[in-house]
This record gives C-alpha cells, sequence and structure tokens, in this order.
C-alpha cells in the first residue's frame, strides 16, 4: 500500500505536469495542499465517483480555484469520469479541465470558483441548504439529509470583502458541518503577503463564533487528521483550519516563493521536484498502486447504497415526505402550482398598486405552494417586500425555516443563494434595491454562467426613488442587468405584468431571473385574453389604432402609464399611434422573427422608447431614425414627481417628442 506521502505526490506531479503542458496555470496551492486533500478526500469525504449528484454527498469546494489542478487530480485519481487526456489538455478549448473550476464541465465540480472568495460564500451557501433541508425532511430515526461541507481556502479569498460579510453570517447561523481549511502559506501573486495582510486569522474567525484550529502542520497528516476530528467534534459552530503550508512543496528552488505561484514550474524544475519528491514516473504516468490508493469507486457505491436503503425505509415510513424530497431534488415544480393562474387574477382584480406590492401578493400565494421556495433580504425586507405571511426565519435555533435575514450583506447574499440552489432542494430569492445591485453583481453574473435559477427581487427601480438622492437612484443597473448573458430581467409595469414576470422567473430553469420592481404606485393597464398571453414573450402590444401606426411608443415600468397616456393625447389629434409594453427585452429577443415584426413593423421608423434609466439599450429597437427618452446623467435629490418632470417623464415632453418626430418625418 503506498504510504499517504506518495499518495499526495500524485497531485503534485499531476498538477505540475498540467500546468507544464499549457504552460499555463498555478501549480503552487495545489503542490502545497496536497497533503490536506489526501487526508479529506480518504479519510473523511462521503462521495461516489460513479454518481456526482448523490443528494446526500458531502459538498467539497475548492474557493481558491486558480489550484484547479488539486481539484482535477482528485476527481481523476479518485474515479470520475475525467481522465489523463483532459487534464493533459488543462486550460485548453473544448476541455473539461478549464483553467478555473467551471460548474457543468468536469463531473464532481460543484460550482464556479473563480472570483476569490466566493467559493467559500458558496460553502455557507451549501451548508445552510444542507441544515434546512434536514430539519424539513428528517424525522426521527430517518436521517436522510447528514452530509458535511468542506471547502479550500486560501489568502486572497480572506483578503476579499465577501470572506467578512459569510463568514459572519455562518457564525452567527452557527454552521456546525462546515469546515474551511486555510491555505496559510503566506504568498500571493505580489509576493509575501506580511506586506498587505497582517491580520490575525483565527482570532478573526473565533470573533465570528467559528471554532478554530490553529496552527496546523498542512504536511503532516496526523496533525491534519486530528483537526478534522476536533472540528467535526463541534457541531455547535463552523470550524476553520489553519493549515501552515509551503507553497509549491516539493520544488526545490521555487518552493515557498511567488515564482511558483501563478506560472509553470520550468522543465528544469519540474525535473527537480521529481527528483526532490522521489517521483521517478514520466509525466502523466500514475503507478497502478498509487491509483488504487485513491480509488473511491467501492467505497462511494457503498456509501451511496446505504443512504439508498435508510431512503427506502424512509419511503415507507413517510411516502408524501419522501415524494416532496425527490420532486425537489429534481428541480421540478409542483404539478398543481398555480403561478400562471396569478396573472389572469391579478388582471381581474385590477389593482393600481407598486409592482414590489404585487409581488408581495404574488408571494403570499406561491409560497404555500412552494415550500422551496426560500427568500431573503439584505436589510431591506420592510422596503422590498419580500417577508410573506407564511415566511418563517431562519436561525440556529429554528433551522427549517423558509426566510433568511442576510443583513447587510448584499454581495455575500448572492453568493449564499448560488451555494443554496447549486445544494439541491432550493429555488433561492434575494431582495435589495436595484441601485445594490452592484454590491452583489458578480455573484449575479455567477449565477447566469453556470445557469442556476436564483431570483433576483431589485425594488426602487429608477428615479421614482425620490428623496434619497443620486447615490440611491438607479440609471445604469438596468443595462448592465439586460447585457449580462443569460439573465433574464424583467421590469413590470403593473401586477399583472409582475405577476407574470414571477411565473416565467419560476419555470426558467437554465438561468437565474432579476425582477426590477417599482416603490411608487404604478395604473392598472386593460388587456383582453391575448395581450394577457403574449405579456411573457417580451413585448407586446397593449394599445393599438387601426390600420399601420405611424408612431410606436415602447416603454416598461412606470413609463408605461406615461406612455398610454400620451397616446390618449395624440390620438385626440388624429394620430395613429401603437404602445408596445417591453417588460423583458431578453424574452422579446428571443421570439421569432414573425413575432417581432408583428409588434415592431419594420415599416415604421417613427418610434420613441421611454425609459427612466439609461438610454444606450434602446437604440436597436428604435434605431437612428427614433428618439429616447431617457436618463442620460445621475438623478438629483428630491420627490419622485419634481424628478420625472426636471427630467422630461410627462405627457407633455413625450407629446412633444412624438410631434418632432412626426413632424419631421412628414417633411422628409
Amino acid at each position: 500500500m503506498p504510504s499517504r506521502f506518495e499518495l499526495a505526490n500524485a497531485i503534485r506531479a499531476l498538477s505540475m505536469d498540467a500546468v507544464q503542458k499549457a504552460n499555463s496555470g498555478h501549480p503552487g496551492a495545489p503542490m502545497g495542499m496536497a497533503d490536506i486533500a489526501e487526508v479529506l478526500w480518504n479519510d473523511y469525504l462521503q462521495h461516489n465517483p460513479a454518481d456526482p449528484h448523490w443528494p446526500d454527498r458531502d459538498r467539497f469546494v475548492l474557493s481558491n480555484g486558480h489550484g484547479s489542478m488539486l481539484l482535477y487530480s482528485l476527481l481523476h485519481l479518485t474515479g470520475y469520469d475525467l481522465d489523463l487526456e483532459q487534464l493533459q489538455n488543462f486550460r485548453q478549448l473544448h476541455s473539461k479541465t478549464a483553467g478555473h473550476p467551471e460548474f457543468g464541465y468536469a463531473p464532481g465540480v460543484e460550482t464556479t470558483t473563480g472570483p476569490l472568495g466566493q467559493g467559500l460564500a458558496n460553502a455557507v451557501g451549501m451548508a445552510i441548504a444542507e441544515r434546512t433541508l434536514a430539519a424539513q425532511f428528517n424525522r426521527p430515526g430517518h436521517a436522510i439529509v447528514d452530509h458535511y461541507t468542506y471547502c479550500f481556502v486560501g489568502d486572497g479569498c480572506l483578503m476579499e470583502g465577501i470572506s467578512h460579510e459569510v463568514s459572519s453570517l455562518a457564525g452567527t447561523q452557527q454552521l456546525g458541518k462546515l469546515i474551511a481549511f486555510y491555505d496559510d502559506n503566506g504568498i500571493s501573486i505580489d509576493g509575501e503577503v506580511e506586506g498587505w495582510f497582517t491580520d490575525d486569522t483565527a482570532k478573526r474567525f473565533e470573533a465570528y463564533g467559528w471554532h478554530v484550529v490553529p496552527a496546523v502542520d498542512g504536511h503532516k497528516p496526523e496533525e491534519i487528521k486530528a483537526a478534522i476530528e476536533l472540528a467535526r467534534s463541534h457541531d455547535d459552530k463552523p470550524s476553520l483550519i489553519v493549515c501552515k503550508t509551503i507553497i509549491g512543496f516539493g520544488a526545490p528552488n521555487k518552493q515557498g516563493k511567488e515564482e511558483c505561484h501563478g506560472a509553470a514550474l520550468g522543465e528544469d524544475e519540474v525535473a527537480a521536484a521529481r527528483q526532490q519528491l522521489d517521483w521517478p514516473h514520466a509525466p502523466f504516468h500514475v503507478p497502478e498502486d498509487i491509483y488504487q490508493g485513491w480509488d473511491a469507486a467501492e467505497a462511494g457505491r457503498s456509501r451511496q447504497a446505504d443512504w439508498q436503503a435508510r431512503f427506502e425505509r424512509y419511503a415507507e415510513a413517510y411516502p408524501a415526505l419522501a415524494r416532496e424530497f425527490l420532486r425537489r431534488q429534481k428541480g421540478e415544480l409542483p404539478a398543481e402550482l398555480t403561478s400562471e393562474a396569478l396573472i389572469e387574477q391579478a388582471q381581474a382584480k385590477g389593482e393600481s398598486i407598486a409592482s414590489r406590492k404585487a409581488s408581495l401578493a404574488c408571494l403570499n400565494e406561491l409560497g404555500p405552494q412552494l415550500p422551496e421556495l426560500l427568500g431573503g433580504s439584505a436589510d431591506l425586507a420592510p422596503s422590498n417586500l419580500t417577508f410573506w405571511k407564511g415566511a418563517e426565519a431562519i436561525s440556529a435555533e429554528a433551522p427549517g425555516g423558509n426566510y433568511l435575514h442576510y443583513g447587510v450583506r448584499e454581495f455575500g447574499m448572492g453568493a449564499i443563494m448560488n451555494g443554496l440552489v447549486l445544494h439541491g432542494g432550493f429555488i433561492p430569492y434575494g431582495a435589495t434595491f436595484l441601485i445594490f445591485m452592484e454590491y452583489m453583481r458578480n455573484a449575479v453574473r455567477m449565477a447566469a454562467l453556470m445557469g442556476q435559477r436564483a431570483i433576483y427581487v431589485f425594488t426602487h427601480d429608477s428615479i421614482g426613488l425620490g428623496e434619497d438622492g443620486p447615490t440611491h437612484q438607479p440609471v445604469e443597473q438596468l443595462t448592465t442587468l439586460r447585457s449580462t448573458p443569460n439573465l433574464s430581467t424583467w421590469r413590470p409595469c403593473d401586477a399583472t405584468e409582475t405577476a407574470a414576470a414571477w411565473d416565467a422567473a419560476l419555470k426558467r430553469q437554465a438561468g437565474p431571473t432579476a425582477l426590477v420592481l417599482s416603490r411608487q404606485g404604478l395604473p392598472h393597464q386593460a388587456r383582453d385574453k391575448q395581450q394577457l398571453a403574449n405579456i411573457q414573450r417580451g413585448g407586446y402590444v397593449l394599445k393599438d389604432g387601426d390600420g399601420t401606426p405611424e408612431l410606436i411608443l415602447i416603454a416598461t415600468g412606470s413609463e408605461v402609464g406615461l406612455a398610454m397616456d400620451a397616446a390618449a393625447v395624440l390620438a385626440e389629434q388624429g394620430r395613429a399611434v401603437r404602445v408596445v409594453s417591453m417588460p423583458s427585452t431578453d424574452a422579446f429577443d428571443a421570439q421569432d422573427a414573425a413575432y417581432r415584426q408583428a409588434v415592431l413593423p419594420a415599416e415604421v421608423g417613427n418610434r420613441i422608447a421611454i425609459e427612466a434609466g439609461h438610454r444606450d439599450v434602446w437604440y436597436k429597437y428604435v434605431g437612428l431614425e427614433g428618439r429616447i427618452v431617457g436618463m442620460s446623467t445621475f438623478g438629483e435629490s428630491a420627490p419622485a414627481g419634481d424628478l420625472f418632470e426636471h427630467f422630461g417623464f410627462t405627457v407633455d415632453n413625450l407629446v412633444a417628442e412624438a410631434e418632432q418626430l412626426l413632424d419631421d418625418a412628414d417633411d422628409d
């Protein structure tokens, strides 16, 4: 049987060989953390390489994702469907072994960890998901949800501000089955971190309420194992194991230096490392006895079989719960869900209310039907209106709820939501003001990149916010959201469109959705059945005259009511005006050409787009001949009505713009 050192050296060799072949990558972290990974994966990690989606597997997150070859080596060695050819194609086009771990590329990669710190945040979300799911489904004598979340973090992860946000919340939540390993190697890209990172990390995490195991030699398996045992014995708080390691361990001339952090070692140093580690094998060659020492296939099958037997006993005792658990694991919505009916109900009710209030009305109806909905707000629940009447706050004492008070932690909230949805069993929604999307922007991008069903409730959507002023009034944020690939963005104009947006968000499984909602009341709009059916096509004709229109007004959100009022004035002047409500530009762009032509006929060049946000996104709909009533500056501090008048969002100004556009067209 190979020694632990020999098993760990397989990681080191594969990592330095892959980086060297690509002439790109980060060999230092994999070589430095190999001993920690060997103990964790061989002695503790509950997983099955044959089924990377087994619900009760332990989750492993490599937050310092630049060390991706550590994870790829582990997956390959333990028996996942990741062969040597994939390791040899590290960082190459169409390879499963991307430069940083990418969810959906290689089996066993639990999350995309590129931006530092977000992996730790995802792990916090996964640990919350495990504990909440266990509280909701486990019954005495039947523990079908019982696993750990392990996370590797580096200096960079802990320097990023998001690490404070999520670690603070994890301590408050007392997530006893979350264990993080800090790779304390003292090196980052710029060199020795003591010049810019002198925090007492152990005391910092103790202050958060974590259990800390300090000063563990990251190259002594017996110390690592003892630390893990100690961490697992503290089930009332998360644990941080501080592992002192040597970056690039085994590379005699570069270990412990920044040279091995983010660049290939070089052929001579790779050869020297082979000699230093007593690894005489050719590049990418792993002896059979080493493979056997790592192979987790049989142990994984046995673990999952044991769990399956427990689950079958659970299903006999609690058949309804078992069916519900499997449904939620698959991400399927209940067959009896009435989210679509909410659209007709809102239309029939005909309320003129703020879309944030309409959203709360939707949640009050959807919440009882969707136990997987796990909501939250970044300390703005009374303003975002996300704490519906059946919401129950999750806490250390009451973990089985359905709502997280994230505190003022927008970025942490977004990344924790990603962890929740990646874990399985939940559809998370999280809320803040639209302007503070900026704080969570990268987590939103990661959800879109990974294709995860997270729902963002962004309220106070424009200068209509009013007196709080330009710091709180979003201008460019809608453009940012709309330009993000695989993110669906909805800005509804009334309660009916809000219900349609919620229905679309819930049914969208391949990516996140942003619901952009108003603070101020919005007028209800009349619609026939066809118009109701067309809302979810993203853009549709809300008002039309007879025959071909001579002018098209395109608007979203609160500006749809303005467009309707202006159209009425223009109609009295004998103008044929069409009003198009476009709550979702991405949904509209996804429609077939015939439908888009029917809504926005190419032959009608007289078009005006109206939105109290940045102008540029609208040029593709109005063209060079059209006009845009929008924002090109930041806002001001004043009551909403005064601001709309000041910036030209009035019926009089819109009518004047239309008249000028039509007069110019007539002159041509």
